[in-house]
């Protein structure tokens, strides 16, 4: 990409490197069978990082090195009984690079695919760690949430509502039902997780 100034005008031209590269980043739909297990663990674990699916399958699948491993191990793979047909959105580049790696090392597209999303699963065991300690302390901001309460009714009871004090208080216990809520919202999405 170069840059040219024309008066207070800045033209910016773009290479034929630049133009593969965002052409290489488009959209496409492909469909793949895979495992009920590979399915929910992809769904599980995006949802748990807040990420969308296509973000994460083109991080597992553009790793160059690591999808080149696994082409090399799927001549053991055997491919299971039961497969589900599932479109995914994905990069134009992922799905190259895809179909390279398999066509070079005779490898199934299917099988790099179920390959690679096994390598997430030890992710979702972290995941499902974090889940619970999370879910713990919600539990522990609750009662701190409800003890907040009381004090402001206390406030309440001795304060005029006009009081610097009450004002701070009834700030305070805004504030902690806010992060309540926000953290009841991050345990409730990551409750998917739970059946994993």
């Amino acid at each position: 990409m170069s840059e040219k100034k024309k008066g207070s005008v800045v033209s910016v031209e773009y290479s034929s490197e630049s133009t593969r590269d965002l052409l290489g980043r488009q959209s496409v739909r492909t469909t793949f069978k895979l495992t009920e297990r590979s399915i929910d663990a992809l769904s599980v674990l995006a949802s748990q990082l807040g990420i969308k699916q296509k973000s994460l399958f083109d991080h597992l699948i553009d790793d160059d090195s690591a999808l080149r491993l696994i082409a090399k191990e799927s001549e053991s793979y055997q491919t299971p009984p039961q497969r589900i047909a599932k479109t995914y959105v994905i990069s134009r580049r992922t799905l190259q690079n895809l179909e390279r790696v398999s066509s070079r090392y005779q490898a199934p597209r299917d099988a790099l695919v179920e390959l690679s999303i096994e390598r997430i699963l030890p992710l979702i065991s972290e995941e499902k760690e974090k889940h619970e300690k999370r879910k713990e302390l919600l539990h522990k901001v609750g009662r701190f949430a409800a003890d907040g309460e009381e004090l402001f009714a206390i406030a309440g009871e001795t304060l005029d509502q006009d009081d610097p004090v009450y004002r701070k208080i009834s700030q305070m216990i805004k504030a902690v039902r806010g992060c309540f809520e926000e953290i009841e919202d991050c345990v409730e999405r990551g409750r998917k997780i739970e059946d994993f």
